[in-house]
C-alpha cells in the first residue's frame, strides 16, 4: 500500500506542470536492424504523462562513448547502458533497471570442443581455473578481476572471438541478449554457448538523462513505476521478441548460478534491485509463455 501511495504522489508531481505542446527529445540514431527495446520501454513510460514528447534522432549513429559526451553536453537528452557511480553523478539516473535484472546474467561463449570441461564446475573457485576474455575498459572485466579471475583483454570486441578460438583464454561471458547472437554470427569459429552455468552479478541498465531535463527524467521514472504497478512492464518485457528468444535458448532451469559481487555500484543502485526479476521469476515467465498463460497481447 505504501508503494502504491508513493507512486501516486510521484505521478501527481510530474503531471502538475504538464503542457500540451510536444517537447523535442534528441536521441541517438537507432540501428535499423536492432530492436529498440529501451526506446520502446521509454515510450511506454512516457505514455503515462500528459506531456507529449517527440523523439528526434541524430543524423549519424553515435558510439557509446560519443553518446555519453553528447548527453553530457545536452546534444542528446538521454542514453542508456550499464550503470556506474560516475554516470550517476554526471546525469540524472532513472534507477529502475530497464531489463529488470536480465542483463545481470552472463552466459559464457566457449570453444565448442571444450564444452564438457564446464560440467564439473560447481562454485566460483572451480570457475576461477578458467581464463576469461573481455574488452579493454569494460565494466565486466573489472568485476571479474575483482572476483579473482584472470582476465585477458582486447581493444576490439571482434578480436575476442578469434582469441578465444585460438586458445588465448577459455571463456567470454556475454549478456543474455548477446551470447547466442554473437555465437551465431561467428559460425566459422569453433565456438558455442556453455550449457551448464550462468554467472550473475548486479549490473543495472539505466536511462541517463541530461541534468537540464529533470522533468523528462521524472516522467520516465513515474511512468516506469506505474507500469510495474499495473503490470504493463511485465507484459512489455515478456512480449519482447529478444526476451522470448533468450528464454527459449537459455534453459535457465538447468543452469547452476555462480554469484559474483559487483563492488563498483552505488548504494542507490544496489537498492534499486528490488524491482528486478529473480531467475525463478524468469523461469516461471518462460513456462507461462510456452503454456499460453501470459497475456502479452494488450500492449
Amino acid at each position: 500500500m505504501r508503494f502504491r501511495f508513493s507512486v501516486l504522489l510521484l505521478l501527481v508531481f510530474v503531471l502538475s506542470e504538464a503542457s500540451a505542446a510536444p517537447i523535442d527529445v534528441p536521441i541517438n540514431k537507432i540501428r535499423a536492424t536492432n530492436s529498440p527495446y529501451m526506446l520502446d520501454l521509454m515510450k511506454l513510460a512516457l505514455s503515462y504523462s500528459d506531456r507529449q514528447y517527440k523523439f528526434v534522432e541524430t543524423s549519424e549513429r553515435l558510439s557509446k562513448a560519443a553518446q555519453h559526451e553528447a548527453a553530457l553536453h545536452g546534444n542528446i537528452a538521454v542514453y542508456w547502458g550499464g550503470t556506474s557511480p560516475d554516470q550517476e553523478e554526471e546525469f540524472i539516473p532513472v534507477r529502475i533497471d530497464g531489463y529488470r535484472g536480465l542483463m545481470s546474467l552472463r552466459f559464457m561463449i566457449v570453444r565448442a570442443s571444450d564444452i564438457g570441461r564446464y560440467r564439473s564446475v560447481n562454485n566460483i573457485n572451480d570457475l576461477r581455473n578458467f581464463r576469461m576474455g573481455q574488452g579493454r575498459g569494460w565494466k565486466d572485466g573489472k568485476i571479474l578481476e575483482s572476483a579473482g579471475f584472470d582476465v585477458e583483454v582486447a581493444t576490439k570486441k571482434a578480436g575476442l572471438f578469434h582469441m578465444l578460438d585460438g586458445g588465448r583464454f577459455d571463456a567470454f561471458p556475454r549478456g543474455a541478449t548477446e551470447a547466442w547472437v554473437e555465437t551465431d554470427a561467428n559460425r566459422d569459429l569453433n565456438l558455442a554457448v556453455e550449457e551448464h552455468l550462468v554467472i550473475r552479478y548486479l549490473l543495472p541498465t539505466y536511462f541517463f538523462v541530461n541534468k537540464g531535463r529533470k522533468q523528462f527524467a521524472n516522467d520516465i521514472e513515474a511512468g516506469l513505476l506505474m507500469a510495474i504497478e499495473d503490470g504493463s512492464f511485465d507484459r512489455f518485457f515478456y512480449g519482447s521478441d529478444r526476451v522470448q528468444r533468450f528464454l527459449d535458448q537459455a534453459n535457465l532451469a538447468q543452469r547452476k548460478i555462480i554469484d559474483l559481487n559487483n563492488p563498483f555500484l552505488s548504494k542507490a543502485a544496489i537498492e534499486s534491485a528490488k524491482f528486478n526479476f529473480s531467475v525463478e521469476d524468469l523461469i516461471e515467465g518462460a513456462r507461462r509463455i510456452k503454456a499460453g498463460e501470459f497475456d502479452v497481447s494488450s500492449l
